[in-house]
């Protein structure tokens, strides 16, 4: 299952040629990730204060294959595609709203469960019961051509 949320590029996501900065898609997916998260029922307080898990990423990917532009809508999918003993992969892809058939970036996270002590832990059952139902391996992130 997908989670989708939207967002204007804005100001301070375009760079001098005004276009969306590379940068800024990590913003997009910071967006998305916290909202996939907390439609599973797992805000990070929960994550943080009941189950005692934090998720730092020990992996960032971004593909880009179309230029944005200032005030475009876009529309971020969220999904997990694979959950392993400790570590969760979390995928994104960004069409633009008025395009949904375009995909203009793909990106990855790979996610490692820790303790505050920041020491990998196995995936807490409570939380990767959450996690997978949103699981989706139907297909893969399309590298679309330029």
């Amino acid at each position: 299952m997908r989670f989708s949320v939207s967002e204007y590029v804005r100001w301070e996501d375009i760079d001098a040629a005004g276009i969306i900065n590379y940068q800024a898609y990590l913003r997009f997916f910071g967006l998305a990730e916290v909202e996939l998260f907390r439609s599973c029922g797992l805000s990070y307080r929960t994550m943080f204060d009941d189950l005692g898990v934090w998720l730092p990423r020990v992996h960032v990917e971004c593909d880009f294959f179309h230029p944005v532009r200032l005030d475009e809508l876009l529309v971020v999918d969220a999904f997990f595609g694979h959950i392993g003993t400790s570590s969760i992969h979390l995928n994104f892809e960004v069409r633009p709203r008025e395009h949904p058939e375009m995909i203009v970036a793909t990106g990855k996270y790979i996610l490692v469960t820790v303790n505050r002590e920041l020491q990998p832990i196995p995936i807490p059952p409570a939380m990767r019961d959450h996690v997978e139902r949103y699981v989706d391996t139907s297909r893969a992130s399309p590298k679309a051509a330029l």
